[in-house]
């Protein structure tokens, strides 16, 4: 592994933050980063919202802390497991967004291995069920997460392991990401 003069710090964007061992899920991810000489930020990490007046004002809390977190990261690691149907956690897709906006190398695992054509239930015109066209780029993930992003196979230690090997991570593929800014 190549040698890293300073820990980078990477956003541990996913919908592990709703599973009901999420501090746990939080805790492995940053044990995992640490092992391949990354600092995991967790949303959970952020300091608790002062202001929970309202649903609505602790929600707003809740997205200023997650991305202020994202501004502090040097990377994102995003789950894109498979969350309420077939496809990843919206929330997660918006940090994808929102780093990739910002230049950050965007590093994704959890989805499934084959293209998402053969992940929807379709007929022979390419509808799914409802009648929506299932986009067939061969990319697991829709083309706006998959160009984003570099979709690693595997779970998080396969996704840090390359990460790893190949920082600061390469521009150069459809599914790879802009270098990181300089801020």
């Amino acid at each position: 592994m190549p040698f890293l003069p300073t820990r980078p710090r990477v956003y541990l964007a996913g919908p592990d933050v709703f599973f009901p061992d999420a501090l746990a899920r939080g805790a492995t991810l940053r044990a995992l980063c640490t092992e391949f000489g990354f600092e995991g930020l967790f949303p959970l990490d952020a300091p608790a919202p002062a202001d929970a007046s309202s649903p609505a004002r602790f929600a707003r809390r809740i997205f200023e802390a997650n991305l202020g977190l994202i501004r502090r990261a040097d990377a994102v690691l995003a789950n894109l497991q498979d969350f309420r149907g077939h496809e990843p956690d919206s929330g997660t897709a918006f940090e994808v967004g929102f780093a990739a906006a910002l230049g950050l190398p965007v590093w994704a695992y959890g989805a499934p291995a084959v293209p998402i054509v053969e992940q929807v239930p379709g007929d022979a015109a390419g509808r799914d069920a409802q009648g929506y066209l299932v986009e067939d780029f061969g990319m697991s993930r829709n083309l706006m997460l998959a160009c984003a992003a570099r979709v690693v196979p595997g779970d998080a230690r396969a996704c840090l392991a390359q990460m790893r090997a190949t920082w600061p991570a390469v521009q150069s593929e459809p599914e790879a990401n802009h270098a990181h800014p300089s801020r």
